[in-house]
C-alpha cells in the first residue's frame, strides 16, 4: 500500500517548502525507558515515518539540496541480540533512501556541512514535560537539536512543522484506504462486542477491552491506536478512563472510545451502549447527543472555520442541555459543564492528528465528530464519535 514512491514524494514536497540552500536535518524517535532496562513499546514518530516509512529508533535523516541519506546508529553486540539489527537493505528498498551511512561516516558528512551553514531545518523540540497534557516528551528531537549547536553554536533553526501539517492534512489515495481499513476494523469490532447476548455476558469493563483486543488483531491490526476507552455508569462521566477496571451492571450506559491501528493509521469511534433497556432519562440524553453530532456533519464543508463551527455547535447544544433541564441560560461555562471537549479533531498517522485549527477546512482532510454529554450528578455518561472526510461539496461518514 505504502511504496518509496509514496515516502519520496512526501520528501520532495517538504524539500520545495523549505529554502533550497539550508539542510534539513530530522531524527527517528528514541526507545523511552519504562523500567531498568525495559522499554515501553516503541512507536515511531509520525512525521518521520511519513517521509521514511522507517520503523526504526534513532536514525537520523538529512535531506541536503540534491543529495538525501540515512545516519544508522551503532548497536552493540548485546542489543543486536535481544532487539535484532537495523536491516539495511530494506531500510533503502522501504524508504526510496539509497545511501545510508553509519554513525562515524555520517556525522563526519553531516558536520562538515553543517559547519559551513547558518541555518538548518529541523523539527522543534517539545518541552521536557508538556504541562497541559502531564506528558515527558521524547527527547530524540531536542537530543539532534544539541547535538547539531555543538557542531555550530550560531546555527539558527527552522521549524518545518508547519509545512509538515500542511502536507499531512490531505491525505493521498493510499493514506485513505488504510484510514478505511482501520475504521472497518474498529466497526466491525464493535459491532461484534455490542450485540446484545455477548454484550449481557460481561461483568467488568476490562472484559470489554480484551474482547476488542482480540478483535482487533484477528482482523490485522496492529493493535490499539490508543488506550481504549470503556466506561460503564460513573465512569463514563470522566472523559479519558483508560483503567477500564469497574463493574459493568444492567442499566449502565457504557461509552465505548476506541481505534485499531492499520500500517500507522488510527480510527477513532466512540459509541455508547445500554446493559439493557435505557431509561426514559438516558434515552433523551443519548438523542440529545445524536441531534447535536447530526447539527455538526452538517456543519462541515470545506473552507469551514473551526472556531466558528464550535461556536455553532456549542449554542446548539446548549440547546439541548436547556430542554434537558441542566441549565437555564446558553452560556460557554453553563455549556462546558456538560459538554467540556472540542466536537472535532484532526485524523491521520496521529489520534489527534497534525493541523492548524486556524486554517480554513480543507477537502481531503480527516476529522472526527464526537460531541457529548456527561451529568456526574446522575452517573450518565454519552459520547458519540464518527470518523468523516470532507469532500468538496461537503463530507463523507467514514464511520
Amino acid at each position: 500500500m505504502f511504496g518509496s514512491d509514496f515516502f519520496a514524494n512526501n520528501r520532495n514536497q517538504l524539500r520545495r517548502a523549505v529554502a533550497p540552500s539550508v539542510p534539513i536535518v530530522l531524527t527517528a524517535n528514541g526507545q523511552l525507558q519504562r523500567d531498568n532496562d525495559v522499554s515501553y513499546p516503541f512507536h515511531q514518530d509520525g512525521n518521520f515515518w511519513y517521509l521514511t516509512g522507517c520503523d526504526d529508533p534513532d536514525i537520523v535523516l538529512v535531506i541536503d539540496q540534491t543529495e538525501e541519506y540515512f545516519i544508522v546508529p551503532r548497536r552493540s553486540a548485546a542489543r543486536e541480540a535481544f532487539d535484532g539489527t537495523i536491516n539495511i537493505e530494506e531500510l533503502a528498498q522501504i524508504s526510496g533512501v539509497k545511501t545510508i551511512y553509519d554513525a562515524e561516516k555520517g556525522w563526519q558528512k553531516l558536520k562538515n556541512r553543517l559547519k559551513k551553514v547558518a541555518e538548518a531545518a529541523i523539527l522543534a523540540a517539545p518541552p521536557a514535560y508538556i504541562k497541559d497534557s502531564g506528558l515527558y516528551a521524547n527527547p530524540a528531537r531536542a537530543q539532534l537539536a544539541g547535538r547539531i549547536k555543538a557542531v555550530n553554536l550560531d546555527i539558527e533553526f527552522t521549524d518545518i512543522q508547519p509545512h509538515l501539517a500542511r502536507l499531512r492534512v490531505v491525505k493521498q489515495p493510499a493514506e485513505l484506504a488504510a484510514l478505511q481499513k482501520a475504521i472497518a476494523i474498529t466497526n466491525q469490532t464493535l459491532t461484534e462486542v455490542t450485540r446484545l447476548k455477548t454484550l449481557a455476558k460481561y461483568v467488568h469493563e476490562y472484559e470489554i477491552e480484551a474482547d476488542i483486543t482480540r478483535g482487533f488483531r484477528k482482523r490485522g491490526a496492529s493493535g490499539h491506536a490508543f488506550n481504549p476507552i470503556v466506561a460503564a455508569g460513573q465512569n463514563a462521566c470522566t472523559l479519558h478512563h483508560v483503567q477500564n477496571d469497574g463493574p459493568v451492571h444492567a442499566g449502565d450506559f457504557i461509552v465505548l472510545d476506541v481505534g485499531a491501528e492499520w500500517l500507522h493509521y488510527s480510527a477513532d469511534i466512540t459509541r455508547t451502549v445500554c446493559m439493557g433497556e435505557p431509561s426514559k432519562r438516558q434515552q433523551a440524553v443519548y438523542n440529545g447527543v445524536e441531534a447535536v453530532q447530526k447539527f455538526a456533519m452538517s456543519l462541515i464543508k470545506p473552507g469551514m472555520d473551526f472556531k466558528q463551527y464550535e461556536r455553532q455547535v456549542v449554542t446548539f447544544m446548549g440547546e439541548k442541555l436547556r430542554e434537558l433541564g441542566l441549565i437555564r441560560s446558553i452560556t460557554d461555562d453553563d455549556v462546558r459543564r456538560y459538554f467540556p471537549h472540542a466536537t472535532s479533531h484532526f485524523l491521520g498517522l496521529n489520534t489527534h492528528d497534525v493541523g492548524d485549527y486556524s486554517w480554513p477546512l480543507e477537502p481531503g482532510a480527516i476529522i472526527t465528530v464526537e460531541p457529548g454529554i456527561y451529568i456526574p450528578e446522575e452517573g450518565i455518561g454519552v459520547r458519540i464519535e464518527d470518523d468523516v472526510l470532507v469532500t468538496p461539496t461537503g463530507i463523507k461518514v467514514l464511520s
